[in-house]
């Protein structure tokens, strides 16, 4: 018998969760761990269609690319389509997997697909993993204050690596200070050089929870003036990274290849920015909605940007730069993801039914 883990475990083996941006919300997001698993259907979106088509086709896990609960849920009632959807997928005992930028990133993703699908050569990531990289927050703690401050520090997101919580190195040393007649001390006396027994607690910190760790540290520490050291961290090589850039085989027309992008992920009308006879030859990918990787497609030196969607103004930036877009849409550059990971799945587990969403379909319509 297979079960929910048993799935969830070839998942993330195929795109680990530590690949995923640092703002998303992948993982299981509804369901057990232990409950058994006869069918599954992939989705890009939990919508009320799509959640209906699980329901009646006895779905016990869904694998959706966009994830559930992507903000803060206050109730989970039945007075809003959302709520109604949840809680009848709750009832059905239907589990809920989502491993949105992580099956982007992963060797084999959705990126990588399109490149294939592209036959792009020298394909590499297009913004690196060590260029991705977490910080690390040292502070300095009398030990009276050491746990209070780690306790903090940790609940406000500092401290984790890969499946481990709560990592952190300590080092004991001595402080030194010398308050002015306007200073505070909470140890030592104000107007004379103090020596201190202290600790150099430091730890790992994605980006975007600095703020919330520093303010978590300051609320912890008695010090009127905590002394902390925030250094950006780089990993080393390993091919890993979001997005993609390769080279194809020859020179193409942007017109030529905006065309051959709407036949292979077999999309509907595709915008592009740029001349539709410039040359073009490296391509860089980023599926779904790709604008915040323009930079980093500037910094390559591509020629053109496939990428789903974009804002006005990132056209404007892209055009004045030289760089051609190609824009298909964003269900066309991750629709495709969907079908390819069900073979997946019907290839690791011959004896489930698994499925892509039939009833999903681009909710933009061109008229």
């Amino acid at each position: 018998m297979s079960t929910v883990a048993i799935v969830l475990d070839y998942l993330e083996q195929l795109a680990p969760r530590d690949l995923a941006a640092s703002w998303d919300n992948v993982g299981l997001l509804l369901g057990e761990r232990s409950a058994a698993v006869e069918r599954i259907m992939t989705c890009l979106t939990v919508t009320p269609e799509s959640a209906a088509e699980a329901i009646e086709g006895r779905a016990n896990l869904i694998v959706t690319h966009h994830p559930i609960f992507f903000r803060g849920i206050k109730r989970l009632t039945g007075d809003t389509p959302e709520g109604r959807m949840l809680l009848g997928l709750a009832r059905a005992g239907v589990a809920v997997y989502s491993p949105h930028t992580a099956f982007d990133n992963t060797r084999g993703g959705i990126n990588d697909l399109l490149a294939r699908r592209l036959a792009l050569t020298d394909v590499v990531p297009l913004r690196r993993a060590s260029e991705c990289g977490s910080m690390k927050v040292v502070v300095f703690v009398p030990e009276k204050d050491l746990s209070r401050v780690a306790d903090a520090l940790f609940a406000a997101g500092a401290g984790q690596i890969g499946e481990y919580r709560e990592c952190s190195f300590r080092l004991a040393g001595i402080g030194t200070f010398f308050g002015s007649d306007a200073a505070h001390p909470a140890i030592g006396q104000k107007g004379q050089r103090e020596e201190v027994h202290e600790w150099r607690l430091e730890a790992v910190c994605p980006p975007s929870r600095v703020e919330a760790v520093v303010a978590a540290i300051r609320g912890a520490h008695s010090y009127e003036e905590p002394a902390f050291d925030i250094y950006p961290l780089h990993a080393p090589p390993s091919g890993r990274g979001e997005g993609r850039l390769g080279s194809l085989p020859q020179l193409q027309s942007l017109g030529a290849l905006a065309a051959a992008v709407k036949a292979t992920l077999q999309a509907g009308p595709v915008q592009t920015i740029g001349d539709p006879q410039k040359s073009v030859q490296r391509v860089a990918i980023v599926c779904g909605a790709g604008g915040e990787m323009l930079a980093d497609a500037l910094r390559a030196r591509a020629d053109v940007l496939l990428t789903g969607e974009m804002r006005f103004h990132d056209y404007l930036q892209a055009r004045a730069e030289g760089l051609a877009l190609i824009l298909p849409g964003h269900y066309a550059t991750e629709r495709c993801g969907i079908e390819d990971l069900a073979e997946r799945l019907r290839g690791r587990f011959p004896h489930l039914q698994v499925w892509a969403s039939a009833s999903e379909s681009d909710p933009v319509r061109w008229v």
